[in-house]
Formats: structure tokens, sequence, C-alpha cells
């Protein structure tokens, strides 16, 4: 898809269970047939996966996922190769199939078969777009070129944003965060080239060294796009010095993850007045947004942004749009910029060797586009109703089994147990597919003009974010397509999403033991209701409304509690140089604890008081409960996209997440026999939920 922005789910990001900005990676096994489980997808636990040589009591990783890691080489396409990658690519797999389909048997005009078989078919028309060469952006550059004063540049920008590129900064729809059944309009800092601020603003000798590359590459890619070269050099450096005062005044990534410091309601008269070289008005007049509350997330962003549409030259704010059109665009043009735009965001920041083959890329593109219109044919062949049956029994479970927790606990008091009970009751579940599918008919597709679809295919989604504002919620929308290997938590809507794509082996089992279900998709339904409750999730009540519901000593039991486990991640070394940032990662951390946790409780409640399942290849029931979950955490990163990961994601790095999960609960210990001492013994040991 045109945008290398996705688009925000305003909702404190979405507390997803993985980042979910990865391409797609190399097949394991055949897909199934139409409506059928594939005996080649895994009914029990593969034991292969495991080297039982480690003791589990002092490498549990090892041990439970050695097999699997010493058989899977990260393919060169890939900067990472993991559970998630896996199924993944099988997930894509099956997508070329229909899409393959599809495409050689285009459906009648005009249907919504129709616009994802053309928009499949102009991506992999590669003589085509090598012909029209930059024909598709060259009426927006020339609109670029002919800005003379502030207004236009101006202007200029708030097109750009309706095409998706995220110059400046962000801007869409979100829940209102004191009144959550109302969606407000929502600034977010934006409009920097490189993953976040510290890429900027650090000064070690890889930084420095990074942005230099960057710079290197804004040139290239200028200069293909016809400037001079020395010219092109110039405008990279001013490139990167603006960008520089951009990040500078931008929050960090661990600040801009806790509510109460991106919570600045302001009317539009107000953020007028306070940014007046911004002329809001005239933006939500251009976009056809009613003027309402916006929640300007970072200020201290916007007024330097402001200041700096007068300080820096006209010139520099030209070239700066024209970069980020470019950037935004790179993949839909010709190859030389694909090439040149992998060469950067692909091997240089993230290690991967190679592109993805065309159909790949493909593939991802149409799922990003008109990804629920090709989701809707997807759950059609490949999750049938027993799977979808199944997977409802767990999570109804597992959310049982928190409801019992919280009347457990000995650090909450009575009144917070109350309201915390409240929530847990009122979390929607949403499992597979969405009740009301999207429509696509406003969308415009034909088949021989990829640029042209990804950008109509942006224009669309900006106009459907934005006709929310000012509306009441509607709670029918997904942030994810159904073929997704990923879930999330919704604070704001109080909901647990979880597309038919992750409902697949090694995180589900449609026939499998109860066990492994319970230790894999059961810790990921966990994870996504413990996000409502997490350091962030917390501060949300049933509603989704931001609002204190603790009192203040059990807010300082928890943020107690909290710091156990930062301090827990702080000393996880995953490169020598390169710890785990404890604040960072505090809130997946916690979901992964405490989601665990009531997994293992929601699999000892379905027993109904019956005794454990016999063992199975040698390994009791709790024993396939915990290496059922670690094998989702199996994967290796290249080295560059690890350093990227751990800088700039809040989900730490898989090995720490099976290891750092399971070393604080007990039943871990008692499952494997681990005596106190041992490495998967923590002390002290980190509990909240």
């Amino acid at each position: 898809m045109l945008s290398k922005r996705s688009r925000f789910l305003f909702v404190i990001a979405g507390s997803a269970l993985l980042a979910a900005t990865l391409p797609a990676v190399e097949p394991e096994n055949a897909a199934a047939a139409p409506g059928e489980i594939s005996a080649l997808r895994l009914k029990t636990l593969d034991t292969a996966g495991m080297d039982t040589s480690a003791s589990a009591c002092t490498d549990f990783y090892q041990y439970a996922d050695g097999g699997w890691i010493a058989k899977n080489p990260i393919p060169a396409d890939r900067p990472r190769w993991g559970s998630f990658d896996e199924l993944r690519q099988r997930n894509v797999d099956d997508l070329h199939r229909i899409l393959d389909r599809l495409s050689a048997n285009p459906p009648a005009a005009g249907t919504e078969e129709r616009k994802v078989a053309d928009f499949y078919a102009a991506c992999m028309d590669e003589a085509g777009i090598e012909a029209r060469g930059l024909a598709p952006i060259e009426a927006e550059l020339s609109k670029i070129e002919a800005i003379h004063d502030l207004p236009g540049l101006r202007a200029e920008t708030t097109r750009l944003q309706a095409m998706g590129v995220g110059a400046l900064f962000n801007f869409g729809s979100e829940e209102d965060r004191k009144n959550s059944s109302e969606v407000i309009a929502a600034a977010v800092q934006g409009g920097l080239g490189l993953p976040d601020r510290d890429y900027y603003t650090k000064t070690d000798e890889k930084s420095v060294k990074t942005r230099e590359q960057y710079r290197e590459h804004v040139a290239k890619m200028l200069e293909l796009s016809g400037t001079p070269k020395e010219k092109a050099a110039k405008d990279a450096a001013a490139i990167l010095a603006l960008e520089t005062k951009l990040a500078e005044a931008s929050q960090n990534n661990v600040d801009i993850r806790n509510p109460d410091l991106t919570h600045h309601p302001m009317a539009l008269d107000a953020f007028s007045k306070a940014t007046p070289n911004l002329e809001w008005a005239a933006f939500f007049r251009e976009q056809s947004i009613p003027a309402t509350t916006i929640n300007v997330w970072q200020p201290d962003f916007f007024k330097a942004a402001d200041r700096l549409l007068k300080s820096e030259p006209l010139s520099t704010w030209k070239t700066y749009l024209r970069w980020h059109l470019l950037n935004t665009a790179a993949p839909t043009l010709p190859k030389r910029f694909v090439d040149e735009n992998f060469a950067f965001y692909g091997t240089t920041l993230a290690g991967t060797p190679e592109n993805q083959p065309r159909w790949k890329r493909c593939v991802t593109a149409t799922d990003s586009a008109v990804g629920m219109a090709l989701g809707r044919l997807y759950v059609q062949e490949y999750f049938p109703p027993a799977a979808k049956k199944r997977a409802d029994e767990l999570v109804h479970n597992v959310l049982a089994a928190l409801d019992d927790d919280v009347k457990t606990l000995t650090w909450m008091g009575p009144a917070t147990k109350k309201a915390a009970a409240e929530k847990v009751a009122a979390i929607n579940p949403k499992i597979g597919y969405p009740d009301h599918w999207r429509d696509y008919s406003t969308l415009a597709v034909t088949r021989d003009a990829y640029a042209a679809n990804a950008l109509a295919a942006n224009e669309y989604e900006t106009k459907r974010d934005l006709a929310k504002i000012g509306k009441p919620v509607d709670r029918t929308d997904w942030g994810m397509t159904p073929p997704t290997v990923n879930a999330y938590y919704n604070p704001a809507r109080n909901e647990i999403v979880f597309p038919a794509g992750i409902f697949q082996p090694p995180f589900f089992y449609a026939d499998g033991d109860d066990a492994i279900n319970y230790g894999a998709i059961g810790g990921v339904i966990g994870h996504e209701i413990t996000h409502g409750f997490d350091n962030s999730g917390r501060k949300f009540d049933a509603k989704g409304n931001q609002v204190d519901w603790w009192t203040a000593e059990d807010a300082k039991n928890f943020d107690e509690r909290a710091q156990c486990i930062i301090s827990q991640f702080d000393g996880y070394k995953v490169q020598p140089d390169l710890p785990e940032n404890g604040k960072l990662v505090q809130g997946e951390s916690i979901a992964d604890l405490g989601g665990l946790t009531i997994a293992h409780r929601a699999y000892l409640k379905s027993l109904e008081g019956r005794l454990a399942p016999a063992p199975i290849d040698g390994l009791t029931a709790d024993q396939r409960f915990f290496v059922s979950y670690a094998r989702i955490w199996a994967g290796k990163f290249r080295p560059e996209f690890e350093r990227l990961w751990v800088q700039t994601d809040e989900h730490p790095v898989g090995m720490y997440r099976a290891v750092g999960t399971a070393s604080n609960m007990p039943e871990f210990a008692a499952a494997f026999s681990c005596s106190a001492g041992s490495p998967m013994v923590r002390e002290p040991r980190c509990q909240i939920w």
C-alpha cells in the first residue's frame, strides 16, 4: 500500500500482542483444503522443536525451543524468523491462492471481489509500473514545487495528509477518553523518516553512523526522482536538520505509552491560537471535519512545529514534502525506487539481505488496502465454524478465571476489586471476523495502475477514519483484518480482538489437547485481557473512559509490583551493550505474566475437579502447558533488526517473554521440579494478577 504510516488505532496504540509491521515469511506446511483443518497443521505439540538435553530449570528457552531454532534459519528475505512469522507466511500462502484464482478469473466488474483481484493484479504488473515511472505522483510533485508561501505550504501538507503521507504530524480519530461513546479528533507528533526521536538525538557512534546513512539514502531517492546530485546532497542535509528539530520536540517512546501524558483535549479555537501557522480551521474545513474537541497528544511538539513553519526556509519545507511523498510512495514505484528504499529500511536498519519476492509484497499490500474484502474470502475458506466455537469457549473460560482471580487478590481493597470485577464483566470479545463487513463501494480500483490504486486506498481509509469524528463510536469496527496473526486490546472500548488468522498451530489446535491450547492461545487471550489492567489499561474504566477508579493505596501497591517487572527486564541483556528497557516493555510484560497466570487457572478450572490428563510424549499436562507457551515465542533476529526492535518496540524479544514470564510462576517450578536458586525460579518473584 502507498502509505508506510499505519492508521492510528487511536486507543493508546491498541496494545497488540506483537508489533504488526513485519512482512511475511517462507511457508512451512501445505495449506488446508477449504473449510478443513489440515493434518499437516499439527494436532499436538511438536516435541521435535524441543531440546531435552537442556534443563528446563536452567535454560527453559533452549529446552522448549532449541530444536526449532536449530532447524529454522532466518530466510534471506526476513529480518526475523519465528513462530509468528511462520504462521503469517502460511496465511500469506492461503491469501496468495485466493488472489491468484481471482486474478485468473476476474469476478464481475464493480464487485468487491473484482476490486481485490484488480488491486493484486495491478501490483503484480511490473512492466506497467516501470513504464509509468513517476507519472502517478508527478502532479503532486508539481504542486509541491509550485508552493510559494506559507498558506500554500499548509494546504499542500493537508493534501498529503489525505493521501496517507505523514508529513509534519499525524492526524486521525480517537474515542473521547472522558466520554468513550463519542469520537473526537486527535493530533499526534510525526513527520520523521527514521524510526523514532532517539535515532536523531543519540550521540553514540552507531547512531551517528545511522544518521549519515539515512542522509545518503534521502539524497539517493531525491536524485532518482530527478534532482541533480549536488543539490540532492544539500537537500538531504537540510531534511535531516529539519527532522532533527522535529525529533528534539517529540515525546520519547516510554512517555508516549502513558495515557496521562498524551491527553490534552483542546477546543479548535484554542488549538488554533496556540499554533496559528498550522491554520487548523482551514485544515478541518478542507478535510470536512466538524469543529470538535481535539486531543493534542503532544502540545509542545505542535508548538515547535508551528514555529518551524516560520523559521525554516520555504525551500527546505518543499524539499521535505517532496522527500516524504517519495518515501511513502516508494514501494509502488519502479524497481530503482523499491530497491533503494529496501536498501536502507530493509538492509541498513533491519539487516535483511534480500527483499521479498513481488508476490509476497503484493499479497501484503492487498491485505492492507482492501483487507476486509479479502478477509471475508479468507474466513469462508480457512476458518471453519468448529474452530470459532472452540475459540469462543477458550476466551470465555479465561475471562471467568480473571474474574475469580480479582476476588482473591490480597493487595487490592474492596472498592477497587468491585470496579475491577465490573470491568472484567464488561470486556467485549471479538473473535475471528467482524459481524458487519466494511463497505468498499466508494473505492475505485483499476487493473492497470498500482500506484493510483494505492493512493486511492489511502484516501479511502483517510476519509473513513476522519468521517468518524463527531459521531458515536462504531463498536462493530475492527482494527485488524481477519487473516492477521495477532490480537489486541482496545482500552477505550474495553474490547479484546482475535482475528481468525491466529487460530492455528502453534497457537491453537482445533482438535488438540487442552493443555497446549491453554498454554498457547490461552496465554494470548489472557495477555489481551490483562492489558485492561496493565500500567496503561488500568487507567480506563469498564466503559472505556480514562478515569482513576483505584484507591491511592491500591494504586501504590500496583506500582510497586509493576516496578518489579521493570527491574526484571532492565536486567536482561539482548546484546552485550543492548539491555531491554524495562519501562518501555512493562505493559507487555505485565500482560504476559498476568495472561499466562490466568490462562493456567482457566486450564485447571476446565478440568472441573478431574485429574489432569496423562503425560503425552513424556510431558505432563502442566509441562505441555508451559512448553506450548514458550513455543509461540520461538524465533531469532538478525542483529541489526534486534537492535531496532529493542530501541523502538514495547514488546520484549521472544526469549525473554518466554523465560521472564514462566520464571515468576510457582506453577512452572512445580511442573518441572525446579529447586529454589534455579535460574528459572526468580527471587524476588514478580506478581500482579
